[in-house]
């Protein structure tokens, strides 16, 4: 049986301007990653994306390279491709299987490595984990869901004319996705802790109907929320997007790299300060090459003095294509080798269904439909 954390009341990061919750997420975020170098083997973390193309550097510095730190403590890690959400707010759907390939390659080649305590599967291959989903979604109210401001965010972005069902109980599903492996560790950013908050309050809730009393199912599942600042794309203003072709793809060649960063927007200022406030595009691109080198944006910009924007950008397209080199040839190589992709796949699924199906077995006892 899972073990119940010590966070007894529900909830709620779904008001507005929620400071109090965040910072609560916040302390409990804190003292779960000062524990995982402890104890690692006691937590499992769950963690993924959805198959809507390859990834860009935005997922490596804001998830990939800490999915692989976590993986290198020793913490289990389960790493769903979530190719069932595709169809509530995408069309292109003939494209899943290839981007679920291509997500794979990228966690390869990135340095996840696939064993007894690390999967990479597709979710629509653990039938048992979709199983969940009726009993799950009697412990939620429709307005739970429908105030759900991730899910707001979601539908606008979405543009959708006709709001399938599905983008409403998308945090239903994704409470499927964490709980069938009894994940307790979620790495997330602020703007998906109401998605977490539902899961959380599902695991707290089926505990309380349905099992005995100090014996709960389900773990409680925490946030270990993201270190890394907020990256924006190359235009300095929003948020870093395929769709926006603001960003650089991991599958990029160096040269490509370089013509896109070329195009980068900075400012007429021949002095590179590091300004966030008054010079976000050239403070964004400080930020990005610091991530490259670990050197504070503002050393960064004492170096380059009155290089400009051309010796600012010369500098990041330096330190992209020498921080991703080895993950581009890595990269190059597993392209060649679609059946080792197509089995590290199929041997992640045959794991991580073997935990639903142990799963599925504790909730059918629990809600007294074992025959």
């Amino acid at each position: 049986m899972a073990e119940e954390t010590n966070v007894s009341n529900e909830t709620n990061y779904s008001e507005p301007n929620d400071n109090a919750s965040f910072l609560a997420a916040v302390e409990r975020s804190k003292k779960v990653e000062a524990d995982i170098l402890v104890n690692p083997k006691k937590y499992r973390v769950l963690t993924g994306d959805r198959p809507t193309g390859r990834l860009h550097i935005g997922h490596y510095f804001g998830s990939l390279q800490n999915r692989v730190r976590l993986q290198n403590l020793g913490v289990p890690t389960m790493i769903l491709i979530a190719d069932y959400q595709v169809l509530t707010d995408h069309d292109a759907f003939d494209k899943i299987a290839e981007n679920t390939r291509q997500l794979a390659i990228d966690y390869l080649a990135a340095g996840i490595v696939p064993g007894d305590d690390v999967m990479i599967f597709p979710h629509s291959y653990i039938p048992e984990a979709n199983q969940l989903m009726l009993p799950f979604l009697t412990l939620v109210s429709n307005s739970e869901l429908s105030r759900n401001p991730t899910v707001k965010d979601e539908i606008q972005k979405s543009e959708l004319s006709v709001i399938n069902a599905g983008m409403y109980t998308y945090p239903v599903h994704q409470a499927c996705d964490i709980l069938f492996c009894k994940g307790n560790v979620v790495p997330v950013g602020k703007d998906q802790l109401p998605h977490l908050e539902i899961t959380a309050n599902i695991a707290r809730r089926f505990n309380k109907k349905f099992c005995k009393k100090g014996e709960p199912i389900f773990p409680i599942p925490t946030a270990l929320l993201s270190k890394t600042p907020m990256i924006q794309g190359l235009d300095g203003s929003k948020k870093m997007s395929k769709s926006l072709g603001n960003t650089v793809m991991l599958s990029a060649t160096a040269d490509e790299t370089a013509k896109l960063i070329k195009k980068a927007k900075t400012d007429t200022e021949r002095l590179i300060t590091y300004d966030p406030e008054n010079r976000p595009e050239v403070a964004n691109l400080l930020r990005i090459i610091s991530l490259c080198t670990n050197e504070e944006p503002s050393a960064i910009a004492e170096r380059l003095g009155e290089g400009g924007g051309g010796a600012l950008k010369n500098a990041l397209t330096e330190a992209l294509n020498e921080t991703l080199r080895p993950l581009r040839e890595k990269r190059a190589q597993l392209e060649k080798e679609p059946e080792y992709i197509r089995q590290v796949l199929l041997s992640g699924a045959e794991k991580a269904r073997a935990i639903a199906e142990q799963t599925l077995k504790e909730v059918r006892r629990a809600m007294n439909m074992e025959i």
